[in-house]
């Protein structure tokens, strides 16, 4: 038997019920195809590298199945992803696999996986990044001393630091 798998990148904002019909239209065509779905697996929510019919974000899907007759089963596929499925995935990519390999894959983390305070130190950053540059500006525009800026620096990044610690105070 040979194994392959499908990748699918669907709409951002689908659902639990769309979900279950991608998994059970492939399934039904596995079957029919004398084919088995090995697996089927939402790897979760992802920012895009450049907009796919005006969505930034995407929902990506894995599904492995193992054929005799890998051709049919194919060409049973594709009308499923063109008639079918055409409003809810977006792309999908079929790869064969090499057999003797295993299915053990290292998956990138997904907006739903990351962790909250990884989120807020970004956020933060980009907070002091936007002080400091309006700081910046001003310090030019009034032709301040290096010293002086330095300061307003430092006062910046200890005012972020406290507004961060009464945060996580609070949240535990």
């Amino acid at each position: 038997m040979l194994r392959y798998e499908i990748l699918m990148l669907a709409v951002p904002t689908i659902t639990q019920d769309e979900t279950k019909s991608i998994e059970s239209g492939l399934d039904r065509v596995f079957k029919e195809g004398d084919g088995t779905m090995v697996s089927f697996e939402r790897w979760g929510k992802y920012r895009l590298a450049y907009p796919v019919k005006k969505n930034d974000y995407g929902v990506y899907f894995l599904a492995r199945f193992e054929a005799d007759d890998a051709h049919k089963l194919l060409e049973d596929i594709k009308p499923l992803f063109k008639v079918k499925l055409h409003e809810v995935v977006m792309r999908h990519i079929v790869t064969a696999l090499d057999p003797e390999k295993s299915l053990v894959y290292q998956r990138p983390q997904s907006l739903e996986d990351t962790p909250v305070r990884e989120r807020d130190d970004v956020l933060n950053k980009r907070k002091i990044e936007r002080i400091l540059s309006s700081t910046k500006s001003r310090s030019s525009d009034e032709k301040k001393p290096e010293e002086k800026s330095e300061k307003v620096v430092e006062e910046v990044a200890e005012k972020v630091v406290e507004e961060a610690v009464e945060k996580v105070k609070a949240e535990s």
